[in-house]
């Protein structure tokens, strides 16, 4: 049987990419992160009820988006939704204070932003213990 030039060249590219790919070494793997997902939280701050809402008897939501850097800190942040500005600032300070898991020299930073939603209540909300239940 003989072959084209064609299917030639296409062998020799599947064989210098089977070499290539042999001659890799574990210190060329990368791992991508999503700062929503894979990010450690190192300082999560709760944004400061604003005092004239809590005056006024006001709650609302404020959806805040933000990326994180290699470093850990919040940067690019920006207000998505807001049910009422007087919870923008307080929600915008909250994540600027706060801070993430800085990433590995082998680690490629994801250019995915974050996105964090504060909910203002003016009545405490219970958060279930997990760990409560089980025991």
């Amino acid at each position: 049987m003989m072959m084209t030039g064609r299917q030639v060249a296409l062998v020799v590219v599947l064989w210098l990419f089977a070499l290539a790919v042999a001659a890799q070494d574990d210190t060329d793997i990368v791992h991508l992160l999503d700062p929503g997902g894979d990010r450690v939280p190192l300082q999560t701050v709760v944004p400061v009820y604003p005092e004239r809402a809590l005056e006024e008897r006001l709650q609302g939501d404020v959806e805040v988006c933000f990326h994180v850097d290699r470093g850990g800190r919040t940067s690019r942040i920006a207000v998505r939704s807001s049910s009422h500005r007087w919870f923008e600032k307080p929600a915008i300070q909250a994540v600027r204070a706060s801070s993430y898991e800085p990433l590995g020299d082998d680690e490629v930073l994801s250019n995915i932003k974050t996105c964090r939603k504060f909910r203002f209540r003016l009545d405490p909300v219970a958060i279930e213990d997990p760990a409560a239940e089980s025991g």
